[in-house]
């Protein structure tokens, strides 16, 4: 065993584990995942006892863990750490040489939350998925524990949870007991903003595993005390792939890889990770979605009217009225029913995020369509967009390749002028586009307010137009393409217009993309909101983060990074020209 630290994506330096392969070449890399309060060491008897002799494990501390720096049960979000396994497992491919289709991920409780989350939210192309009692949904004894920790958290912060769990409750091993009980880093505590957003994670992928096609095993506790059943059946139903397996352990506590009786579970995994490594790796072909899947079918039944009589009708037609209404108020409603609340006018008002209306009462509700959680994440898709920018013309500048920047559909294009204003690396030129003439003209005026008219130009332009945006002059080498692809449906479209910029862009040129896999309020976007389009009905057909990816590989590139909000709404991906 091997102790190492590698930087995250914040450059906090994590601690882990690895043991090479015994046998010599290894045949791909399998990821361990300690469950919470817990740590690597934890979780090492596994490279032990699995046997694989041919695969090189690995087993971090997460942040606020072990060996891991940071409060001990605290992330910053649930989100971050997430995040942090990305980074992670990127450290592993680029520092050991293992491509992301060779290496498997086994995760208990926590951590296969966090594993379902990543692959959820990311979409690598792993080879196997093994999730061991997933903490889907923790048990609480104390009634209204959750309602109370989330009503404490508003009012006093963030604050920490001890643990009620004792070993004895965890598994029936006497050896595994006694090493819990004596181990100095174990972490009782867990930040109050870890728990809830755990729940939260836990919820939506359990809801959305569909968009979940790696092939995936499940190991269920049958006498859990930690965790309850049903999510976890539910998340087996609902997972999207076609090869998923589900085992139930009857008799077995919540630790089901370090129970007494464990290795019956461990020859299961052992089995499901040799046919996996075995056989070519599985990857679903997401881009015909559009015609038949998950997602397409939920857009239909969004697109279908309602009936004015029945009960759901009426909510939705008197939310309607309730908006327009406040659109006599609020100049963010006015902006969304003048322009579309999906258009390029509203997005500058919402990133400007400054409450105005008609007196006191039309800024307070002003500011809570602000508040929107929807805005809330476009807003966070701004910062992503910024910060990526910057990187990209980093990169590029520092491997001596010219900064020429196009944004295809720009709106005013206020996030790309800010980025730039933050960036030390200077473009030699910026050109920005649009389809909406209202845009040109707000987004030339922005230009000229910021003396930019040297460097920077607006023009009206087809995003979807192939030919138009092959010939593009000067040839970019940092692409942007955002919150413009999630409002058509069709990939055909989208198709296009990457196979457009492909032509234009030569290898190892830059493309940022945007993307939004998932979104709490799909419905009342459909049935209250309308679109630039004519003001017809917003209905949005979400892409997972695979079906998004597959298209822009397809097309020519090859994903680096992405960045997430903490709510898993908006994505943002930087990928290189190949």
């Amino acid at each position: 065993m091997i102790e190492k630290t590698f930087a995250s994506h914040d450059g906090v330096e994590l601690f882990y584990r690895v043991w090479p392969a015994r046998s010599g070449a290894a045949k791909g890399a399998i990821v361990l995942l300690h469950r919470g309060h817990e740590h690597g060491g934890r979780v090492a008897h596994i490279a032990e006892e699995l046997g694989l002799d041919d695969y090189a494990f690995y087993a971090w501390d997460a942040r606020g863990h072990g060996r891991s720096p940071g409060e001990r049960g605290h992330s910053p979000s649930f989100a971050h750490s997430v995040r942090d396994l990305d980074c992670f497992v990127r450290h592993i491919r680029e520092t050991d040489g293992f491509a992301v289709e060779d290496t498997a991920v086994v995760a208990k409780s926590v951590g296969a939350v966090l594993a379902a989350t990543w692959v959820h939210d990311y979409a690598p192309d792993i080879r196997a998925l093994v999730l061991a009692s997933p903490a889907f949904d923790v048990k609480l004894y104390v009634p209204f524990a959750k309602e109370g920790i989330a009503l404490w958290q508003k009012l006093k912060g963030t604050f920490f949870v001890n643990s009620y769990v004792k070993a004895r409750f965890l598994t029936h091993d006497p050896a595994r007991i006694a090493s819990f009980e004596a181990d100095p880093l174990i972490t009782r505590p867990i930040a109050s903003n870890i728990l809830l957003e755990l729940y939260e994670a836990a919820d939506r992928v359990v809801a959305d595993a569909r968009a979940i096609t790696v092939p995936t095993q499940l190991l269920i506790s049958g006498s859990d005390f930690v965790v309850r059943h049903a999510p976890q059946h539910r998340f087996f139903e609902n997972l999207g792939g076609t090869i998923k397996e589900r085992h139930v352990l009857p008799g077995f506590y919540h630790d089901t890889l370090g129970e007494k009786d464990r290795a019956k579970a461990l020859e299961k995994v052992r089995a499901f990770l040799l046919v996996r490594f075995a056989e070519p790796p599985i990857v679903a072909d997401m881009r015909r979605a559009h015609l038949s899947g998950y997602t397409r079918d939920e857009a239909d039944r969004l697109a279908t009217p309602l009936s004015l009589l029945s009960p759901r009708g009426l909510y939705w037609a008197l939310t309607r009225a309730s908006i327009r209404i406040g659109g006599l108020f609020s100049k963010g409603i006015a902006t969304g029913l003048g322009t579309g609340f999906d258009s390029g006018s509203t997005l500058d008002y919402v990133y400007e995020d400054e409450p105005r209306g008609l007196g006191p009462g039309g800024r307070l509700i002003d500011r809570q369509f602000l508040d929107a959680i929807g805005w809330r994440g476009i807003r966070q898709r701004k910062i992503h967009l910024e910060e990526l920018i910057g990187k990209a013309l980093a990169r590029l500048k520092a491997e001596g390749k010219p900064l020429r920047l196009l944004d295809i559909a720009a709106g005013h294009g206020r996030y790309v002028l800010d980025a730039v204003a933050a960036s030390e690396a200077k473009p030699e030129s910026i050109r920005l586009q649009d389809y909406s003439p209202i845009n040109v003209d707000k987004g030339t005026a922005l230009i000229a307010e910021r003396g930019l008219q040297a460097v920077a130009s607006f023009h009206r332009a087809d995003a979807f137009d192939t030919e138009a945006l092959a010939a593009t002059e000067p040839r970019p080498t940092l692409s942007i393409v955002s919150g413009l692809y999630e409002l058509f449906p069709d990939n055909a479209q989208i198709e296009a217009s990457l196979a457009g910029l492909a032509r234009a862009m030569e290898p190892g040129a830059l493309l940022l993309y945007t993307g939004q896999p998932w979104h709490p309020q799909l419905e009342m976007i459909a049935r209250a909101l309308t679109s630039h389009r004519g003001g017809a009905a917003w209905i949005m057909r979400r892409r997972t983060q695979q079906e998004m990816d597959q298209l822009v590989a397809a097309a020519g590139f090859r994903k680096i990074e992405q960045r997430i909000d903490k709510w898993g709404i908006f994505t943002v991906s930087m990928a290189e020209r190949i």
